[in-house]
């Protein structure tokens, strides 16, 4: 797709954003400018975001801006929005903190670039109140002035909060117990059943009774689309539970944001048994719309998919590649990087029984592997399944009656330094892969050289590469030279990446599963991928915003 041959999913304007959609009726883009600082801004805010001001208004632009992330999408997310087309992040000539999520039409997509000069064009759709603005190229322009400025990397460690109080609630925590239903691809099994699975595992791990549980703490509680089994209720209500305390929500510090809420009910004195919990089902209720037993709205695109469906922007998958792209091209380095994650993600899955995917996989495979949105192919892109995972958080005091050694918590990770969006702020890397990392290491005397283990979130290669970087394993930009081929980051390496396969290989269980492997890890129950000594463990949760750190050891 690449001049309008496609029907685009709409957007529903809101009372903030409405203007924004209208005004490419007379061929003019505008966006939100402050009057008191003259900052251009985008998605429309009723704040600026430099300096805070109300004189807020939209504002004609030239319609000029700067590629400066991109990827080809190679697979089909909407049915009416065929493949391959480019989906690109665009700085604005007049300020290039104001970016868009866009279309690049008028060219062949393999002529598309970083430092590409493009200009908008707007495309009308059957409601006269929405013109979607695209971007085609400038030659002219680029002819003229040649490739256009990138944005700077921003160093979000100065915004860095010093701690609010010297006492540190981790260490009145421990993570006592941990369970795992069954993990398959399409097990068409009931969620809750799942979720309870999980549960009575982790309960029982931690040698405890169901009455002796008085918190629950889930992500993201009710949620579509398979990414949960209906939250807090359903559990409660299925295992008839009493809890003293419960917390069910998405916008916490990542998946483990919900274990981090734990911890601080146990701390607060308000529970002392907190039971952790995670169930997705996304294979099967796909396996579902696909065969017409499930149906979904089709409505207009709203919240953040109104400013990304327009443009066939559907998956996590293309919004990450826009910024692995930059990442590749600011750096200078290949795919080969990815490649090396990808590869050991399944050496660990291999040696791990319970892993979705254990065929071996070589360099030479990931290179062959159909592309879905470059620059990720197959295997640079974690596998949906179902399952469920459950983690105890318990009083540290009474850490010592239980059957199992207590794995402690040496630091969390949960500040947000960068705006919290996909597209507006960090390019580089994964957005909020810095803040958590700068915030866990204030929080603790311990450093990257004494991690034994890390347990990096890998929905998609590039995610445990920001993380890597973001945690002080290397230097940014330096991930390629430090993972050295893979031999780094092997069980043999300097730092063992994800043993058990990580959601690459081992399947999605978004978070959870690498504070199970985590506490198997520290405890020594990883048969066959057992890193040898470790002692220390950190885990990292988040595919993008918000995300979270924890720093794990043994007693």
């Amino acid at each position: 797709m690449t001049d309008g041959t496609t029907s685009r999913p709409l957007p529903q304007p809101t009372l903030a954003s409405a203007e924004f959609w209208r005004a490419g009726a007379d061929g003019i883009l505008r966006i939100s400018q402050c009057a008191d600082c003259a900052r251009y801004f985008h998605p429309p805010l009723p704040v600026c975001p430099s300096c805070r001001g109300r004189s807020v208004a939209f504002a004609p632009v030239s319609g000029k801006a700067v590629v400066v992330g991109f990827t080809v999408t190679e697979q089909a997310w909407v049915p009416s929005f065929p493949p391959p087309y480019v989906v690109a992040v665009v700085a604005l000539a007049e300020d290039d903190r104001a970016r868009l999520t866009t279309n690049i039409v008028g060219c062949a997509p393999d002529e598309v670039h970083i430092g590409m000069q493009v200009r908008v064009r707007f495309e009308a759709t059957e409601d006269p109140d929405v013109h979607v603005p695209l971007f085609e190229p400038d030659r002219e322009t680029e002819t003229a002035e040649g490739t256009g400025p990138l944005p700077g990397p921003r160093a979000v460690r100065r915004s860095l909060r010093t701690p609010a109080s010297p006492r540190r609630f981790e260490d009145a925590v421990a993570l006592t117990g941990v369970g795992q239903s069954r993990v398959g691809r399409r097990l068409m099994v009931d969620p809750v059943s799942l979720t309870v699975d999980a549960c009575l595992a982790a309960v029982a791990d931690a040698g405890l009774e169901l009455d002796d549980i008085d918190g629950l703490s889930t992500y993201p509680a009710v949620s579509p689309s398979g990414l949960s089994e209906g939250g807090i209720t359903a559990l409660s209500e299925a295992l008839q539970l009493r809890p003293t305390w419960v917390n069910g929500g998405s916008e916490v510090p990542g998946q483990i944001g919900s274990i981090t809420a734990g911890m601080l009910a146990v701390a607060s004195g308000l529970c002392r048994h907190v039971l952790c919990f995670r169930t997705v089902w996304e294979s099967s209720h796909t396996a579902l719309i696909r065969s017409g037993q499930w149906r979904t709205d089709g409505g207009r695109a709203t919240g953040m998919y109104e400013w990304r469906a327009p443009f066939g922007a559907m998956s996590a998958a293309q919004w990450i590649a826009c910024n692995a792209s930059h990442y590749l091209h600011r750096y200078g380095v290949g795919r080969e990087v990815l490649g090396a994650i990808a590869v050991t993600a399944r050496a660990g899955a291999v040696r791990n029984p319970e892993a979705l995917y254990r065929d071996p996989l070589t360099l030479d495979d990931y290179f062959a592997a159909r592309t879905v949105t470059t620059p990720f192919g197959l295997y640079d892109c974690d596998v949906p399944c179902d399952g469920a995972v459950a983690v105890v958080v318990s009083a540290r005091e009474s850490a010592g009656d239980r059957p199992k050694p207590p794995v402690l918590v040496e630091a969390v990770g949960s500040a947000i330094l960068e705006r919290l969006s996909w597209d507006q702020d960090t390019l580089t890397h994964t957005p909020q892969s810095f803040g958590p990392s700068a915030h866990l290491w204030s929080r603790t005397d311990l450093t990257p050289a004494d991690v034994d283990v890390a347990l990096l979130y890998d929905g998609f290669t590039f995610n445990a590469l920001s993380w890597m970087e973001g945690l002080g394993f290397c230097g940014v930009g330096e991930a390629s030279d430090f993972i050295a081929g893979g031999k780094t980051i092997a069980l043999e390496g300097d730092l063992p990446l994800n043993p058990h396969g990580g959601q690459l290989s081992a399947g999605r269980l978004h978070g959870y599963g690498f504070v199970r492997e985590a506490m198997l890890q520290l405890r020594g129950e990883a048969p066959g991928r057992q890193v040898e000594g470790a002692r220390v463990a950190v885990v990292t949760s988040g595919g993008g915003v918000p995300s979270g750190a924890m720093l794990l050891r043994r007693e």
